[in-house]
């Protein structure tokens, strides 16, 4: 492990007010702060009871560890967030193995997602199965560069319809719009 980062979380949003109080984030030695934020924003936007960061599956035919999972009640995959890098045979090997899965990739901007939506149809996956997620690339930039070990974080709200998050991290208001692609 290369560095660990701490956020302190607090929820003003009533759907979302069982936040925990504290997470810690492991980045390791290939990661950037970039997938620490990643992570985080995942987190708050995917926000459910059970929902586990970098879990083990204790699963020899699911041979990835998520970003972030959320096992139902027999410890299989009810949601996997993949965030970041994603090849598109892991995609196709996620589908197949998690069959009942909902199944997230977070990027940061929208033209990483195309880029990968790209690489989704040349390869021919599944369609009607993935779930693609695009931060607004300005907003991310700035959240990373704010990152320090030890972080508050506030979140205020976080939708779907339509996509935004509103949220304070470590004093500074962010009120950004994210968007989804189903592919």
């Amino acid at each position: 492990m290369s560095a660990k980062y701490s956020f302190t979380l607090a929820s003003e949003d009533r759907r979302r007010a069982d936040l925990p109080r504290k997470i810690l984030i492991a980045q390791h030695q290939t990661e950037t702060v970039a997938h620490v934020t990643l992570r985080l924003l995942a987190f708050l936007i995917f926000w459910r009871p059970r929902l586990q960061l970098e879990t083990n599956l204790h699963d020899d035919d699911i041979p990835f560890v998520p970003d972030l999972a959320q096992l139902d009640y027999q410890l299989r995959p009810a949601l996997w967030v993949e965030c970041g890098e994603c090849s598109v045979a892991k995609l196709h090997k996620l589908a197949v193995k998690c069959h009942d899965a909902e199944i997230w990739v977070v990027k940061r901007s929208p033209a990483d997602i195309e880029h990968l939506r790209q690489a989704m149809k040349k390869a021919e996956l599944r369609e009607d199965r993935y779930n693609l997620l695009a931060l607004d690339p300005e907003m991310f930039n700035e959240v990373c560069g704010l990152v320090q070990q030890r972080n508050d974080v506030t979140l205020f709200a976080c939708e779907f319809d339509p996509p935004k998050l509103q949220f304070d991290f470590n004093g500074l208001w962010f009120d950004a719009e994210f968007s989804v692609v189903r592919f």
